[in-house]
């Protein structure tokens, strides 16, 4: 089974600010030009997943636009299914403010406690993880799925792929990478597959 990771097109916010789970619209020529370079690549009969962001959303609908257009009958249309837990992680009360303006003291009780702490009071990496296993554990074998999400999303999926939900994360084992705006990864569960 492979797992398409798609990452949203470039958000209209300004650039340096934390936005995680601000609800804000992307670039809607980027989203049509990264839904026009992913939809011919992608499997029949997959799933179609979405966050419950507009950002992501405008992705997703993009790309049932796209293979609308390519596909005879309607019955073979992607659906699309919004999960929340595809959200990006939410950063609290740092949420709207510039990363450079968040006190370095506030990321150094962060890294010091990556997996626990809840940077900006709202959500610690272990909800995401267990969040994004929980998503992941709905899919089933026999089909491919599309997840149009976020970065954290995406490191995260990478993250339970090299080690598992049991190891805590910290700073130094977290994945940095994560495909650009309106790009994507794909995963043959318990894989990397390049597509």
């Amino acid at each position: 089974m492979t797992l398409w990771l798609v990452r949203h097109a470039q958000p209209l916010i300004q650039e340096g600010l934390c936005y995680g789970q601000l609800d804000i619209p992307a670039d809607p020529l980027a989203t049509q030009h990264a839904a026009q370079a992913i939809a011919p690549l992608l499997p029949v009969g997959a799933k179609l997943y979405c966050s419950g962001l507009q950002r992501a959303q405008q992705l997703a609908q993009a790309i049932q636009q796209q293979l609308a257009r390519t596909i005879h009958d309607q019955r073979d249309a992607l659906l699309l299914n919004i999960d929340v837990r595809l959200n990006e992680m939410n950063f609290g009360s740092w949420e709207g403010v510039a990363w450079d303006e968040i006190p370095k003291a506030a990321f150094d009780r962060w890294t010091q406690d990556f997996d626990q702490h809840r940077f900006g009071g709202a959500e610690c990496l272990r909800d995401l993880l267990i969040r994004v296993h929980r998503a992941l554990l709905k899919l089933t074998t026999t089909e491919d799925a599309i997840w149009v999400t976020h970065a954290g999303v995406i490191r995260a999926v990478n993250y339970l792929q090299q080690y598992g939900l049991q190891s805590l994360a910290t700073a130094a084992t977290w994945p940095t990478e994560a495909p650009a705006f309106g790009r994507w990864q794909c995963l043959e569960l318990g894989q990397h597959k390049s597509c």
